[in-house]
């Protein structure tokens, strides 16, 4: 409705109410403004702290497989030398018995 068709008497009512909710809204648009700065603020840091976990977790990853690999390596030197100390053992046993039937006799 253009402003000529108004009456005065309630442009003059109006105006006022209308020129303070202009204002208002523009102040809620301000700081809705102001809270998607934030947002996007904090969705950079979840991204970099996002980044920065999973490159934590590779490393973690890293190092676990490292340290598998070292064990399984170490394990398999056990698993060697295990037949080799049973031997030794065998062989200490059978000279324990020697030296019994040499003292015997």
């Amino acid at each position: 409705m253009p402003a000529e068709k108004i009456p005065g008497w309630l442009e003059r009512l109006l105006l006022p109410a209308l020129n303070e909710m202009k204002g208002d809204i523009k102040a809620v648009h301000g700081e809705l403004k102001a809270v998607n700065a934030r947002i996007d603020s904090t969705n950079e840091r979840i991204d970099s702290l996002r980044n920065e976990t999973k490159a934590d977790l590779g490393r973690l990853e890293e190092r676990i497989d490292s340290l598998r690999t070292e064990m399984t390596v170490r394990l398999d030197s056990i698993e060697e030398r295990i037949p080799v100390i049973e031997e030794i053992t065998a062989l200490k046993l059978k000279i324990a018995d020697i030296e019994k039937r040499l003292a015997v006799a």
